[in-house]
């Protein structure tokens, strides 16, 4: 059954396990051991079934809608003709079609000649947290601070539907056309807000959006020379422009009338292309110019004066070349270039003159950003005796922004980076091979300007170097290993370690701002097969992020008396998660195959504030544990050569103390809002299918 997980950025320890303990699990309707024979023998084939959620939760279904227990529908369908004579195939295949993230494609081609399709994908996305509040009008853009008067419990929820259409067409024997569009409507809510200092206020952004891409490719390739151009263009319509905000009292200018994020547009012109200079010669290139703009009416009335529209534009220019070679069979060349410059041409208005006091940190107007990023490549392979090959290059990267007039932080114009990369690799023996690599890079700049306030020389405090743009020494080692002593055992082992020393703003003595970083990545991952018929997995991996950072609360500019009203504090932070997962493939009889898989990852989270001078008087935070279990058992049985039962039994558990959401209350005034998640979520899924090929 070809049941699907889907993640958004950031999810990293709940996917990964139970997203892939279901996937191994409902594999697709044809099994991989049917791969070769499907593309050579065309069949069709239907699975039909019920799954049963046992408990309501916010985890296990927050990608795919099994959120709620009960019953659901599992279908999948995938119908193909080939006419022989021809070479045209005609294919509608559907996966998860009783579930949100259901998904649909049709399509018709004729090989090496035409084709065509119409696919639908659903995207869904539970809220893992749980909203109680007064707040009325959630799902519109006007809302009632405390408008109910008792408060109501929310599980918010977005649905993101495309629909993408494609066409290819083999123009001659050299040049080839692709289109496809894209049509993508998100409708829902998410967690929104608005406050100041001593007031917090709960609203949701209410969303209801279509995304538009349209991109057109035409490839051409004729001996050396192959090349690849077209358009790339994107259109975003957000049909709320904005939330008004009633019943409660003005907590700043506007708002009463919170901004949504308005309409845009971008166009790109793209060519890419290769050519061989001889035979061990190739250059390749890339072009590419884009403009952004942005021209929506604002949604709030503007100061006396001001545009109708911010008349926003970004024009972004590329050009990149490539060139490798191999003088002779031992060495290999290469040398790339490349340039980007961003160009804001976004007017300046001063749209917030009430800010714009003498020594404010801004002058009320917005800030176009420039940035102009020049980089160059240089690396060499040559194979040494003994199956040793050498690897090394040289990389710089500079980039160029503009500086604001106004500054509130440590600024600097420039920033360049040089690396330098070494890397040996070698052959053991037939059975192991085995990398090991470093890299060495210096990253500095210009100097760092003295920050100005608005209509005055005098300066604010110039203490800290923000991330990106602070002077930092990285070192990075990599170890990998392959071995296969056996035919049935492969073992794979891979380490990542890389170490970050920051630098200051050297307007001060002492480095404030990022300080030290470090990550490393472990992982080991083997398989065994004990004969045809059974055969297991096992991987286990290690993360770790390290990042501390000093700064200080001073009132005299560019110093830090670090007495008890300065002090000069410090954070460590700390990300460490552990990974493991167990598999186990067995054909138990001619009709009968079994598995069985689990997952299980632990992420600590530690986040210790120091007090470097004066030392003392801080008390630590808790860390944050999280852990997530997954167990999956499956079993096939086939009733006749095309057709048969499949059961799949997942057993997931979600077990966090995160504190941050535990008891998270906003301003009892502005409508006692709550919002909470279940720390611990135990969850059984039991799916039963009946699949047929024909």
């Amino acid at each position: 059954m070809g049941f699907e997980m889907k993640a958004a950025n950031g999810n990293r320890y709940l996917m990964t396990a139970a997203a892939a303990s279901l996937l191994c699990s409902f594999g697709p309707a044809v099994a991989q051991s049917d791969a070769v024979a499907e593309l050579t023998t065309p069949s069709s084939g239907m699975e039909v079934g019920v799954g049963v959620v046992s408990q309501n939760n916010q985890r296990f279904g927050q990608y795919n809608g099994l959120v709620d227990n009960g019953g659901y529908g599992l279908i999948d369908l995938n119908l193909v003709k080939r006419d022989d004579a021809t070479g045209t195939w005609l294919r509608f295949s559907g996966r998860n079609l009783g579930l949100d993230s259901r998904e649909l494609r049709f399509e018709n081609n004729r090989q090496g000649n035409w084709g065509y399709f119409i696919e639908f994908s659903g995207t869904p996305r539970f809220d893992p947290y749980t909203v109680t509040t007064r707040l009325a009008g959630i799902g519109g853009n006007t809302q009632a601070i405390a408008g109910n008067a008792t408060a109501q419990e929310y599980h918010l929820k977005t649905q993101r539907d495309a629909l993408t259409l494609g066409f290819d067409k083999q123009i001659s024997s050299g040049l080839g056309l692709q289109l496809r569009y894209r049509n993508e409507e998100k409708n829902g809510d998410r967690l929104w807000g608005q406050g100041t200092f001593g007031t917090w206020r709960f609203l949701t952004d209410p969303i209801d959006q279509t995304t538009r891409q349209l991109e057109a490719t035409l490839n051409y390739s004729a001996g050396g020379l192959q090349l690849a151009g077209g358009y790339y263009g994107t259109a975003f319509e957000n049909r709320n422009s904005l939330v008004n905000v009633t019943n409660a009292a003005v907590l700043f200018a506007g708002s009463d009338r919170m901004a949504l994020p308005p309409d845009n547009q971008s166009h790109q012109f793209h060519l890419a292309g290769g050519y061989n200079l001889g035979k061990a010669t190739r250059a390749t290139f890339k072009l590419a110019y884009g403009s952004i703009t942005q021209n929506e009416a604002f949604a709030t009335t503007p100061v006396a004066g001001a545009p109708g529209n911010l008349n926003g534009r970004i024009d972004t220019t590329l050009a990149q070349l490539g060139l490798t070679a191999r003088p002779m069979s031992q060495l290999t060349l290469r040398a790339d270039l490349r340039y980007e410059n961003r160009d804001d041409k976004t007017p300046v208005f001063i749209y917030f003159p009430a800010q714009a006091t003498v020594g404010a940190t801004t002058d009320g107007s917005n800030e176009p950003r420039d940035i102009k990023t020049q980089s160059g490549k240089l690396e060499a392979s040559y194979r040494l005796p003994v199956q040793f090959t050498l690897t090394g290059g040289l990389e710089y990267v500079e980039k160029t922004r503009n500086s604001p007039p106004v500054r509130a932080v440590s600024y600097r114009e420039k920033t360049d980076e040089t690396s330098l990369r070494a890397e040996l690799r070698r052959s053991i023996s037939e059975s192991l091979t085995g990398a090991v690599s470093m890299i060495h890079s210096v990253r500095g700049g210009s100097p760092f300007l003295v920050n100005t306030g608005n209509l005055s020389a005098a300066t604010t405090g110039d203490l800290v170097a923000p991330l990106h743009l602070a002077d930092r020494d990285r070192d990075t080692w990599r170890l990998t290993l392959n071995w296969m002593p056996t035919d049935p055992l492969s073992l794979n082992f891979r380490f990542d370690e890389s170490r970050d020393k920051y630098a200051g703003t050297n307007l001060v003595p002492f480095d404030f701002g990022p300080r030290k970083g470090r990550a490393q990545n472990a992982s080991l991952d083997g398989a065994y097969a004990f004969s045809s018929a059974l055969q297991a997995t096992a991987w286990v991996s290690h993360n770790l992020n390290i990042f501390e950072d000093a700064l200080c609360r001073q009132t005299t500019p560019n110093t830090c008396p670090a007495t008890a009203a300065n002090r000069t504090w410090g954070a460590d932070l700390r990300n460490i998660s552990n990974s493991l997962g167990l598999g186990l493939r067995a054909k138990a009889s001619p009709k009968l195959e079994l598995s069985a898989d689990v997952v299980e990852t632990k992420v600590r989270d530690r986040m210790n504030l120091l007090a470097i001078a004066p030392t003392g008087g801080i008390a630590p935070l808790d860390e944050i544990h999280t852990k997530v279990t997954t167990w999956t058992l499956a079993a096939k049985y086939a009733l006749q050569s095309n057709s048969g039962l499949r059961a799949t039994f997942v057993h997931d558990q979600y077990r966090t103390d995160d504190w941050t959401w535990a008891n998270w209350n906003y301003t009892p005034a502005e409508g006692g809002t709550t919002i909470r998640q279940t720390p611990n979520q135990k969850v059984n899924f039991l799916g039963l299918s009946y699949y047929h090929r024909f």
